[in-house]
């Protein structure tokens, strides 16, 4: 068993998706944290390459554990194919007794076009055709590994930093290797989380954009808060979202399941959605779990054509 080798990784990422969606800063950002990292890997190999002993340098730690391994491979590789891929995977993993985990980086079409024509690189799968035709051929052709992904981070509204800061708080190796927990926010006027479990909508609320002295602030503002603590609605909705998330988490982690997404959404992603995922976080801490907060649309400008369609 490879399992039994004082040399076997400890934890083994594949990291995939789409080309231009931060492959390459994501290696380097697990590299950073003690990984070692092996791109444009030929997937079909990996029973031979776990088999290899790591190279001088590769050792992580003073207890002689090889360091934990992040393989990236793209749709680039020769032979590609997502199922062969997936069937040999689950194959090594049943005969070895390796603990393997996915991440998927995937991205907006508008923005990778956006990277791809700054960059003016041609992408591998456009031909003689524009890159989003390109893209939207990768994007069909990678479908069943985002699917099958135990994580998947779309980074269309990343920058670099962004992508390496979320690759810390998720895979640092010295973190315990329990079920990850994500709580996050988001606006639908912006687009859905593609990634989340579980998404509760908090447009029911009072909006606090309409306040002109709260606009300018967030759901992390004391006012903004208390403006959304008054909402007749907020308390008993809260202590049932809370109560339902406290049922499901210990299910999910009984199910064998490493990563679950909470996202609470409202109109821009700015107040409601950031103070009730703020919230559940810390309902989350005081029953002894440590949970991750991500805001993706923070940051976003404020835009009343964005705010206009809910009050």
């Amino acid at each position: 068993m490879l399992s039994e080798s004082p040399e076997s990784p400890t934890r083994v990422l594949l990291v995939t998706g789409l080309l231009g969606a931060g492959k390459t800063t994501a290696l380097r950002a697990l590299e950073d944290l003690g990984w070692e990292p092996v791109d444009n890997f030929p997937v079909r190999l990996i029973s031979r390459f776990l088999h290899t002993a790591p190279g001088p340098g590769s050792e992580h730690g003073a207890d002689d554990k090889a360091a934990p391994l992040a393989i990236g491979f793209d749709s680039r590789t020769r032979g590609f194919d997502p199922h062969a891929v997936m069937a040999e995977i689950e194959a090594l993993s049943e005969a070895e007794g390796i603990g393997f985990s996915t991440l998927y980086l995937d991205c907006g079409a508008e923005e990778l076009e956006r990277r791809y024509n700054e960059t003016r690189r041609r992408h591998p799968l456009s031909g003689d055709r524009p890159v989003a035709a390109g893209i939207a051929a990768e994007r069909e052709l990678m479908e069943p590994l985002r699917r099958w992904a135990d994580v998947v981070i779309s980074t269309t509204d990343f920058s670099t930093n962004d992508l390496g800061r979320t690759i810390r708080e998720l895979f640092a190796p010295s973190a315990p290797q329990e079920m990850t927990v994500t709580v996050s926010s988001f606006g639908f006027a912006r687009g859905m989380v593609p990634t989340a479990d579980l998404v509760f909508d908090m447009r029911f609320l009072d909006n606090p954009h309409w306040d002109e002295a709260l606009r300018p602030l967030t759901g992390r503002d004391e006012p903004v808060k208390e403006h959304i603590r008054k909402d007749a609605a907020w308390a008993e909705a809260f202590e049932r979202i809370r109560d339902l998330v406290l049922f499901l988490l210990p299910r999910y982690e009984a199910q064998g399941k490493a990563y679950v997404n909470i996202a609470f959404g409202c109109t821009g992603g700015k107040h409601r959605s950031v103070f009730s995922a703020e919230s559940l976080a810390d309902a989350l801490r005081d029953a002894g779990h440590s949970p991750t907060v991500l805001h993706r649309n923070l940051d976003s400008a404020h835009t009343d054509l964005v705010e206009g369609a809910t009050r």
